[in-house]
């Protein structure tokens, strides 16, 4: 032992293998000690005796506690497959035990990316499209964080979480009781609900964030994993910052979470530091080293700070995970969560090479993803978040399946095999053609929507969504579905439609380079006022959006914002395509950034409302009075 005095010093024993560890706790008034089996660590080229190479090693927490950790002699190598224990949503949904589960968190992690904030008729409809696209687990928000985010956890679990083979739906929890159960209250009404539970468990977080010892920590695992797994029966527990985490103490906790009941281990990639290597290795520790690891299915998830978020996962899946969790388009806090279709795609274009790796049939699908919906699902994601997905996205990107190169375009043309090793087909990129015109009536257009995944709109929605269909087909010839997309996209964004927000009745401007360019714009206010403004300005966009605050302010409005980005693109080719517009403000009262998108074939009137859309939101959030809380800052 290093305990002295009944104190004891900490020393840190890294290496491949773990085996028995014996937690004492000793007394300065007495002699006698109290075991219990915990946690250990030992070199794999070790081939002493057990008890010949006995080291003791302390945690930092309460003195005189010393864990002591026993080398057992290198073992054989693990094997690549893993045999995890069918679950009851694996059985009645008759999903292969063994495939690699995607969990999808587009609906909590992915709606932490500044601006991309969605009501709950937006995430129903994602999720919906979610469940459509296959994915195991739907992470639908983190109840506790206002009431907006229960509503729409609940009703995702009523609806979605009780369709034919339907997903998993998981709430968010923090460690502690009151997240817990306002979680299950949320999740409970689904077919198959989850709990995913988290606390942090490297030095910096405990020691910064949470100010909890390691013991305090060890203990909060044991208590709220036990806590939820009697309120539910799938409980997944996540170590925060798990990478950065030390290892021996992160193994102790996974196998407290696993003893306490979970029944799906996550290790988090929090700030995107880890390396596929590093990654990989830390699997195999982890299957090698937690007690009841075998019984569990070991999950990863990671950002993409250092662009090796996909590689990392890949790793991982080679070393025994088998639940991956991401976001659609990769969105999320930073740089990103690790992309969906990247993930699925890479497990379907090179299964014959993972499935051998794995020892399993060469054509063996490696997920339950319905590859043909993957475009389809980040459309609508880009659409209702506003988060714009960047031209050479692998993918789903713009020209992800083009090519400029006048040899590529040879020989794609001789055989499409030499430059492409995917068919744009597979992920449902194929539907960029005339649907309806100008003589479509109402019951075709809806059930064109509900086709595209928004079978859920409002019929007052709807009927505006028709209005603004009729309009565009008198300017433009071919409508298609991303068209479609983007009218009902329009809908859902448009704040002033259905919330009692400022409305834009009409805009016009006078430009030019010989003129001064100047706007003049015309508002409902909420109280039903008519409002018109004048305003000049840089071009014609930038007088219009002055003109819009203006109004705005001089209501006694709450809109001190800063424009922080604003983007222009095409929604489909042509001079006569609709021009869509994202814009994104910073709301200097909270210091918060929202987003505002709208689509015209004019671009200044689209421009207009995209930022009367953004305006609308933060007046929206500013004159609520529910705080939102954050998961990991509280």
């Amino acid at each position: 032992s290093v305990c002295a005095n009944s104190k004891c010093v900490e020393r840190r024993v890294y290496g491949r293998r773990m085996s028995h560890v014996t937690v004492v706790k000793s007394s300065s008034s007495s002699s006698s000690s109290t075991s219990e089996t915990a946690l250990s660590s030992s070199s794999s080229s070790s081939t002493a005796a057990p008890a010949a190479a006995s080291t003791a090693v302390s945690k930092t927490g309460q003195a005189g506690t010393s864990i002591t950790t026993t080398n057992s002699g290198s073992n054989s190598s693990l094997r690549r497959d893993v045999f995890p224990k069918p679950s009851r949503h694996d059985i009645e949904t008759k999903r292969d035990p063994q495939r690699v589960k995607v969990f999808d968190t587009t609906l909590r992690d992915g709606e932490q990316s500044p601006g991309a904030t969605l009501n709950q008729e937006e995430k129903l409809i994602i999720a919906r499209q979610l469940a459509k696209l296959g994915v195991d687990v739907i992470e639908a928000g983190f109840p506790i964080a206002s009431e907006g985010d229960f509503a729409a956890v609940k009703s995702i679990a009523r609806t979605v979480g009780n369709l034919d083979d339907p997903p998993i739906i998981c709430g968010l929890a923090r460690a502690l009781k009151k997240d817990i159960e306002r979680c299950h209250e949320a999740v409970k009404h689904a077919a198959f609900p989850r709990i995913h539970t988290f606390i942090a468990t490297s030095d910096v977080h405990m020691e910064h964030k949470l100010r909890m010892s390691r013991e305090q920590v060890l203990a909060s695992t044991t208590e709220m994993v036990s806590y939820a797994r009697s309120l539910c029966d799938d409980v997944e527990f996540s170590a925060e910052d798990a990478t950065r985490s030390e290892h021996e103490f992160l193994f102790e906790v996974y196998s407290r979470a696993i003893e306490a009941g979970a029944t799906t281990i996550n290790v988090p990639d929090t700030v995107g530091f880890t390396t596929p290597a590093e990654m990989g290795e830390l699997i195999r520790g982890i299957r090698e080293n937690v007690r009841g690891i075998e019984d569990v299915t070991i999950s990863v998830h990671g950002h993409d700070d250092l662009g090796m978020a996909v590689a990392n996962f890949m790793a991982a899946i080679e070393n025994g995970c088998r639940q991956v969790e991401c976001t659609v388009n990769g969105i999320g806090e930073r740089a990103g969560n690790a992309s969906l279709e990247e993930l699925a795609m890479a497990m379907y274009v090179r299964r014959s090479h993972y499935n051998k790796m794995l020892g399993r049939d060469e054509n063996r699908l490696l997920t339950n993803i319905n590859h043909e919906e993957i475009y389809a699902s980040s459309r609508m994601v880009s659409n209702l978040t506003g988060m714009l997905v960047q031209p050479n996205k692998a993918i789903v990107g713009a020209n992800a399946f083009a090519h400029e190169s006048g040899i590529h375009q040879d020989g794609i043309l001789k055989n499409r095999l030499t430059y492409e090793i995917m068919d744009a087909r597979s992920i449902g990129l194929n539907k960029n053609t005339l649907v309806l015109g100008k003589h479509s009536g109402r019951h075709a257009f809806r059930s064109r929507l509900k086709e595209l995944g928004y079978g859920e709109i409002h019929e007052d929605e709807l009927n505006r969504a028709f209005i603004k269909f009729k309009e565009l087909a008198d300017k433009k010839k071919d409508i298609t579905d991303l068209d479609l997309e983007s009218i009902v996209g329009d809908e859902f964004k448009n704040v002033s439609g259905r919330e009692g927000g400022v409305r834009l009745e009409g805009v016009q401007v006078i430009t030019g380079d010989r003129v001064l360019p100047s706007a003049t714009v015309s508002v409902t206010l909420p109280s039903g006022d008519t409002k018109v403004g004048t305003s000049i300005g840089t071009g014609p966009v930038d007088a219009a959006f002055k003109a819009v605050h203006q109004l705005l302010v001089d209501a006694g409005l709450p809109v001190d914002v800063k424009l922080e980005e604003y983007i222009v693109q095409s929604v489909t080719a042509g001079i006569d395509a609709l021009g869509e517009i994202n814009v994104r403000v910073r709301d200097n009262q909270n210091n918060r950034v929202v987003s505002g998108s709208a689509s015209n074939t004019d671009i200044v009137v689209a421009s207009t409302q995209a930022f009367l859309n953004a305006l609308n939101r933060v007046i929206l959030a500013n004159s609520s009075q529910e705080t939102r809380v954050h998961p990991q800052r509280g």
